[in-house]
């Protein structure tokens, strides 16, 4: 097996006989993101590549400022195989910095608004990034002096680049590089198709976020690819991104919407569900992409129902488990198709399509399509199991990324030397091919030495009267180890149920007697991560420190 290593330090650990396959399918264009952007900026310079509720931009003028900011990029001494990391909110600015990024051979690495100092400083040391571009404020935190602070510990860091005029005077402005004279075409470096352009973070389960490398290849013949299935006339997509650009599900935007498909991208800052849902009448969206949390805040939303919704095709729902209850609300709230979408930063891909049967999606995310991702089910020893049986789901294919980045040891534990990655998610194939996800190995409750899944708990808890949305999580206890608190988010006026409610519903739904929660804890909004992913590590932390009374009703 040939591994092969390019001028950025990064390993390319699938075997090139596969990805010089894929490419021969013509699973791969064998071109970079920029050629692929610039090809269709030329064909309709005119089209809106990116639209807010203020503002909109073009695929012609995104083209200049993508050529503008490369100049002045490679002028202050990037070149390629360089780290260039972000934390903007979404805009086309984003957009304009993976753009110009490519051109030139250097790799963003973004990560969404929110993170704190300790994720920040972990991710700017692992990627060696030479550069950084941030807003100057976030959230009531100074960034800049954030990121001033880490310095002394990420020596790489020599470019400090604010997007807005309220950052100290020896940080260069974003606005003044899109100033400078555009890069003439011609005049751009080679770039190998097959080199990374991007790093996406991947939380997972590891105690520091994890950064995985990403080729030209493989975000647009994988990630780009599968945006195609869904709306195989990819011109006319038109998708609304509720999470974050920076996020790893965000990173289908610049390199799947405007570089394969040649679509547009409507964006919001910030995610904001009454927001959210009047930009459905303004910017006219035929998919909206978003996480379980916020697809269910909006849908419960009476503002939904008093606005023009002609526009959308489907929801696409990412980022972790939705369950049946929701998806038909969903369903209802917004008059559209709905995909369920597996997929991660760690290289899988497998979701539902639009002319599945609701039932199907209910209860899986569709056949794996192996021209973008393979998947496989193992056992504890790495046996493939048989159709119908539980495993660790395995994935390999043209979306498959390169390596995790500086971390050899993440490599050694989560990818083989046949290309395949392993998940850490559970789930099994059913006799139909179809993929069932049943939640993560580690995301288990363990009473009495028993595990107990929380995904199945959630699910079922979620069709009971006016509960939006539900997250399991542990407490401590000195007798059996964990118990279980259920957490609900209700419907704004609804009354509260009792635990003993809950779990009489519960054992009707059919859930053993040992798997039914001991605790319950009602919030209002679940916190998040950057992601928009429901924040557990947080929501563990605030349970462990209450009073046992206090989670039970």
């Amino acid at each position: 097996m040939e591994i092969s290593m390019n001028h950025s330090g990064i390993i390319d650990l699938v075997p090139a006989e596969l990805r010089q396959q894929w490419a021969e399918q013509g699973l791969y264009p064998n071109r970079t993101v920029f050629q692929m952007f610039q090809m269709y900026a030329e064909q309709s310079p005119e089209k809106a590549a990116v639209l807010s509720s203020d503002s909109a931009i073009t695929y012609g003028d995104l083209l200049d400022k993508a050529l503008r900011l490369a100049t002045r990029l490679r002028e202050m001494g990037i070149v390629a195989g360089d780290v260039i990391a972000y934390q903007l909110p979404n805009s086309w600015r984003c957009c304009a910095v993976d753009l110009a990024a490519a051109a030139i051979g250097a790799v963003v690495a973004p990560f969404p608004p929110g993170r704190g100092r300790l994720d920040i400083q972990s991710l700017l040391k692992r990627c060696d990034a030479r550069a950084i571009i941030a807003t100057p404020e976030y959230g009531g935190v100074d960034m800049c002096e954030l990121i001033e602070s880490l310095r002394p510990t990420t020596l790489s860091l020599r470019l400090l680049i604010a997007d807005g005029d309220e950052a100290p005077d020896n940080w260069l402005r974003l606005q003044q590089l899109f100033q400078a004279e555009p890069m003439p075409v011609e005049q751009l470096p080679y770039v190998c198709p097959d080199s990374p352009v991007r790093l996406l973070v991947s939380s997972g389960t590891e105690s520091e976020p994890k950064l995985v490398a990403y080729s030209h290849n493989a975000l647009l013949g994988g990630r780009g690819r599968f945006l195609q299935r869904l709306h195989p006339d990819g011109a006319s997509f038109r998708g609304m991104y509720l999470v974050p650009l920076g996020s790893s599900f965000g990173s289908t935007a610049t390199f799947g919407v405007l570089s394969w498909l040649g679509g547009s991208l409507a964006v919001l800052p910030r995610f904001d569900a009454e927001e959210a849902i009047r930009a459905i009448a303004t910017l006219r969206p035929t998919h909206i992409l978003g996480v379980p949390t916020m697809i269910q805040r909006m849908a419960a939303e009476p503002l939904l129902a008093d606005i023009d919704k002609s526009s959308l095709v489907a929801i696409v729902s990412g980022g972790s488990v939705i369950d049946p209850a929701s998806i038909q609300r969903c369903v209802d709230a917004f008059g559209c198709g709905f995909i369920s979408l597996y997929g991660s930063a760690d290289g899988v891909n497998c979701h539902n399509t639009l002319d599945e049967a609701l039932d199907v999606v209910f209860h899986s995310v569709g056949r794996p399509n192996p021209d973008v991702c393979a998947i496989r089910i193992v056992d504890d020893a790495g046996k493939e199991v048989g159709p119908g049986e539980v495993g660790e789901i395995l994935a390999r294919g043209p979306i498959s990324p390169m390596q995790y980045v500086n971390a050899p040891e993440l490599d050694a534990r989560y990818r083989d030397a046949e290309g395949w990655v392993y998940t850490g998610d559970l789930g099994l194939l059913d006799p139909e091919g179809y993929l069932r996800l049943s939640g993560r190995k580690k995301d288990v409750i363990v009473r009495g030495g028993a595990n107990i899944s929380t995904v199945q708990i959630e699910n079922l808890v979620t069709c009971f009267p006016d509960v939006i949305s539900a997250a399991c999580v542990p407490v401590p206890d000195p007798d059996l180890g964990q118990r279980v608190c259920l957490c609900l988010s209700m419907r704004s006026g609804a009354d509260r149920p009792s635990l003993t409610e809950i779990t009489s519903f519960l054992r009707d739904q059919g859930l053993e007697v040992n798997k039914l929660p001991e605790y319950l804890r009602f919030i209002r909004h679940f916190p998040l991560t950057p992601a928009g992913k429901v924040d557990k590590k947080r929501l563990t932390a605030e349970v462990a420190f209450l009073e046992r009374s206090a989670c039970a009703v």
